[in-house]
């Protein structure tokens, strides 16, 4: 389904199946709400009204169902009917699916996406996973066709009137995000490296009239960012530190959004074996969800002071590369002894969340990263392993997952018990656990913190992806929902407020490492 373009409008139209293929989706009981006079021109001549009930109540979804309804140019499918808490209530995973198996062929088609008001927003980003840009097959530079899947929503329940023209254009930046970040973690290293990297940031921001701030190579051990010169140093490639800044009037707070973009991860010298190597193109999944999340967020109007922090790098193997027992100096003014070429993320975010806070004055500071192979044991293929230092943002990030269908689950944040695994004799902490079985990713996220300090009063949140940034062989565009969900109250958008869970003011909880408890503004 590559190279296909994706339209959101209000109307789709009418047409006959087998000139413009249909595929018709939501819960068993919202298409039933469906009238038959919304789809009788899009489903006639080739189907009946009675063949359209008839479908309906043969559908029994269990987790889900289908029925075609004219050979195989229309076709009707169900969500599941429920979910479990833990779950977004979109079904937004179970979307994607119905729509690569059942989304009939053609070069025109059309999805009619039955659902809620709440569950617009999860509901089309989860129809642009479907839809990957990256390709090389040869077969697709043959096609000189140009493919369009025409989405229109259907909304029941509360708040069912027409989708909004201001509404259609947040989906098609929010998805034209998603789409971005999947293809930059698509693109193997031998074209998506730090180099090409760099001008997907450009692109973005000549877009968006901003000019990135670059620091790279040398410039980089000169100006004491030892994590990310040191992990990116043996590469063909130089490492950079990029930032996109938007520093609209009026603004009341700052926030930095840190994506890890390792472009190759061999491991270094501590290489990986031949078959924990490939798919390690998708190590910069945390720079390309910030990427993707910022130009979204711009163009919905932010409020607020928003930077966009790139960690780029090559972990590669070579003369110049990091050995273990080498001791770095990080930006944050701490010395690392190595003792794992392959924990590199960590090293490259320190660097970034330490400039995010001293150099840009940062109040709320949120790195993204595919960080460690355990979260997708901790919390599995689909939820993301959120760390914080503030109770009400884990809880925010939880909420806003469910809303928007990048899900999340917390992670243990607990400092005074973990923080001792990166212990070392001659330097302020090495960069990698003593002991694997004491919570890994929670432990690969306290050292991020311990960068910034744990007594540091603003709010830090920690994202790790590794597992939800794909599915398959394929990227998932994971995060850019997720940041535009969270931060919606910071948009001048109505969609991206109805999907944040977090409201003007909150409580920082008490007893995070001994901080007073205060009143932060939240976006």
């Amino acid at each position: 389904m590559a190279n296909v373009g994706l339209q959101f409008q209000a109307s789709a139209g009418d047409a006959d199946p087998q000139s413009r293929p249909l595929l018709l989706l939501g819960q068993l009981h919202h298409l039933l709400r469906v009238p038959w006079s919304h789809v009788r021109g899009k489903l006639q001549p080739r189907v009946t009204e009675e063949l359209w009930q008839a479908a309906l109540s043969t559908l029994n979804p269990n987790p889900t169902d289908s029925c075609p309804l004219y050979l195989n140019y229309a076709t009707v499918a169900a969500l599941p009917s429920r979910v479990s808490r833990h779950n977004s209530p979109s079904a937004a995973h179970f979307i994607t699916r119905l729509v690569r198996t059942c989304l009939p062929p053609g070069a025109h088609r059309c999805i009619l996406m039955v659902c809620e008001q709440a569950d617009v927003f999860a509901s089309a980003c989860a129809l642009a996973r479907a839809f990957p840009l990256f390709t090389h097959r040869s077969s697709a530079s043959r096609r000189t066709e140009k493919k369009t899947v025409t989405v229109e929503f259907f909304l029941v329940g509360q708040d069912n009137g027409p989708v909004e023209v201001s509404t259609l254009q947040c989906l098609a930046n929010a998805t034209e995000g998603v789409r971005l970040a999947a293809r930059i973690v698509d693109t193997p290293c031998s074209e998506m490296n730090t180099d090409t990297f760099l001008e997907e940031i450009k692109k973005v921001g000549k877009e968006l009239g901003i000019v990135p701030t670059i620091i790279r190579d040398e410039e980089l051990k000169a100006r004491g960012f030892g994590g990310i010169y040191g992990v990116g140093k043996a590469a063909l490639h130089p490492p950079a530190l990029a930032i996109l800044s938007h520093t609209p009037d009026g603004a009341t707070q700052t926030i930095a959004w840190v994506g890890k973009g390792i472009v190759y991860d061999t491991g270094g010298l501590s290489i990986k074996g031949k078959t924990t190597m490939p798919g390690m193109k998708r190590d910069c999944g945390g720079a390309a969800a910030v990427l993707g999340a910022f130009r979204a967020a711009i163009m919905q109007g932010f409020k607020d002071n928003l930077h966009a922090v790139f960690c780029l790098a090559e972990n590669s193997v070579g003369p110049n590369a990091t050995r273990p027992d080498d001791i770095h100096l990080l930006y944050s003014g701490k010395t690392v002894e190595i003792n794992n070429t392959d924990a590199e993320g960590r090293l490259v975010l320190a660097d970034g969340v330490s400039y995010a806070c001293k150099d840009l004055g940062a109040d709320i500071i949120l790195d993204v990263a595919t960080l460690t192979g355990a979260q997708g044991i901790a919390t599995g293929k689909y939820h993301a392993a959120v760390l914080t230092n503030s109770a009400e943002w884990e809880a925010a990030c939880v909420k806003a997952g469910r809303k928007c269908g990048d899900l999340v689950h917390p992670l243990v944040y607990c400092p005074e018990l973990h923080f001792s695994e990166f212990t070392s004799a001659v330097a302020d902490m090495k960069n990698s656990v003593a002991d694997r079985d004491n919570s890994p990713s929670s432990c690969a996220g306290l050292f991020i913190a311990s960068h910034l300090g744990f007594d540091w009063p603003g709010v830090w949140v920690h994202l790790d992806i590794a597992a939800p940034v794909h599915a398959g062989e394929r990227a998932t565009g994971f995060g850019v929902a997720l940041l535009l969900a969270l931060f919606g109250r910071a948009s001048e958008d109505p969609l991206l407020n109805l999907v944040s869970p977090l409201g003007c003011e909150v409580d920082v909880q008490e007893g995070d490492m001994g901080r007073d408890s205060k009143r932060r503004k939240l976006v």
